[in-house]
Formats: structure tokens, sequence, C-alpha cells
């Protein structure tokens, strides 16, 4: 595991900041009769006009026929990550997953959210807040000298509690200057994961995401294409994730707007 020095996190900062502003941006584009074509087209002009670097883009997967194509995965509905941006239109009552990450200056942000299309039904909208809660939870929990299974653990009780399911084939990541450094960052913690335990401390930086469904928490790939990921019983999938700094007092989140570091 790398600890970054005050250098570092402020360059990840600023990777954030990026991040953060995309999101906004995108996610307030969200309506029924976008496309997900539509809402990428957005964040790679911005991502370009800043002088980033799309962190997904032209990633490969072994298992996948072709390199990731966007600068978002955009996940909607059953679709739990790397759904590909492209022609589908989307519906009112759709949950769509916006996950972006960049790298600037030599480091990375790496974030996403969960929005409504229109108005959607009431178990959807618990399961944004359900989800987005389990985030905020994690990190009011991240502290010094703390497990990570002690954090894993609040996340898994607070998605149970509510009769959701976290996805535990996909998980969190250290990040820095690559977007997936060690170590791994579970957010379900039953003794079945104890062995890559780690301890938080001053300089970790980590990309927290909570995936969660309303129904069972198996996957499987949505197609021979081997990139977007799908709940296996069709239920709604949300994504939430912030990429932070583990500080003394606490955790830092690095991807914020630049205006709301400010405020």
């Amino acid at each position: 595991m790398h600890y970054k020095d005050a250098r570092e996190i402020e360059l990840m900062r600023q990777a954030g900041a990026l991040v953060a502003e995309v999101l906004d941006e995108v996610c307030g584009q969200v309506a029924p009769g976008v496309t997900t074509g539509e809402l990428n087209a957005t964040a790679e002009r911005m991502i370009a006009s800043a002088g980033a670097e799309a962190l997904f883009k032209g990633v490969v997967n072994r298992a996948a026929t072709r390199p990731f194509p966007a600068a978002l995965c955009i996940s909607v509905n059953d679709e739990v990550v790397h759904g590909i941006p492209g022609d589908r239109v989307l519906q009112t009552g759709d949950a769509v997953s916006i996950d972006c990450g960049v790298r600037m200056a030599g480091y990375c942000g790496d974030a996403a959210r969960t929005v409504p299309v229109g108005v959607v039904a009431p178990e959807v909208t618990r399961l944004l807040q359900v989800t987005e809660e389990a985030l905020q939870l994690a990190i009011a929990e991240v502290a010094p000298g703390r497990m990570w299974s002690e954090v894993a653990a609040r996340i898994q009780q607070h998605v149970e509690s509510a009769g959701m399911a976290v996805i535990r084939d996909f998980v969190g990541h250290g990040i820095g200057q690559e977007m997936h450094e060690e170590p791994k960052v579970p957010n379900y913690s039953d003794g079945t994961n104890r062995r890559g335990d780690f301890r938080l401390e001053p300089g970790l930086t980590l990309a927290i995401e909570p995936m969660v469904a309303l129904g069972d928490a198996a996957v499987r790939y949505a197609d021979a294409d081997a990139w977007v990921i799908v709940t296996r019983d069709g239920s709604f999938a949300a994504h939430f994730e912030h990429t932070v700094a583990v500080r003394k007092g606490g955790a830092e989140v690095l991807t914020v707007a630049r205006s709301a570091a400010l405020n």
C-alpha cells in the first residue's frame, strides 16, 4: 500500500474536483429521452478541456472482447457496474448509475452516483437512499487505527437491515497514481474476507464504493461482451462512490467540486 504525502493528496484533490464537476453536470442532464451516449459526450468534452485523461477509456479486461470505449460507466436499472454508454434512451422510472474517473497531473480521482429518471418506484427511491447512506456512513466511520473490516461491517449491517443485498463480487480499491492500487476495499465483513483486512492509517487513499441490489447479491455478465455486470435476478442496483484520504481526524473526501470545497 502506498501512503500519500500532502503534495500527492493535493494533486488527488484536484483530480477529484474535476470528477465531481463532471458528475454534477452529467447528473444534471439526466432526463427522459436523453441517451447514455449524450451523457458520455459531455464528460468527454469536460475531461479533455481540463487537460485530463479519462481513466476508464481504453482499459482492458481480459475477459472482454474489446477495451472499454468510454469516459463514463453508465449502468441502468439491473446493471450494477461497467455499463457502456451508447444509444440507450433513458425512460421515466429508470435508475442510472454514473461512474467517472480521471487522471490529472499524474494522480487519479474516482466517484459514482446513482440518480433517478423522473418519478421512480418507491422501492427504487429507497434503494438509492440506503446506498448513499451506506457510503456516507463508511466515510464517517473512517478513523486512524481502525481495521477496515469494522467499517465494512457497518456498511453491510446498514444495507441488510433495509432488506437489501451488498454486491460482493465487486469492491472498492486503493487509488493514487493508478486507478486500482492495493488494498481491496470490500463492503461487507462476515469472516470470509478477513485475510485481506487492513488498518486505516493517515495517508492512505481509498475509493469507497458500496454497490447494493434490491434483490439478491448474485451477478453475471450481461452478454458475451464481458463488460456490463447485471444482477442475476434482474433487480435494480445502485452504486455510490467517493475517493477519500485517511487523515489524523478521520476521512477527507477528495471528490468534491472546487466550489463545494471552498464552502
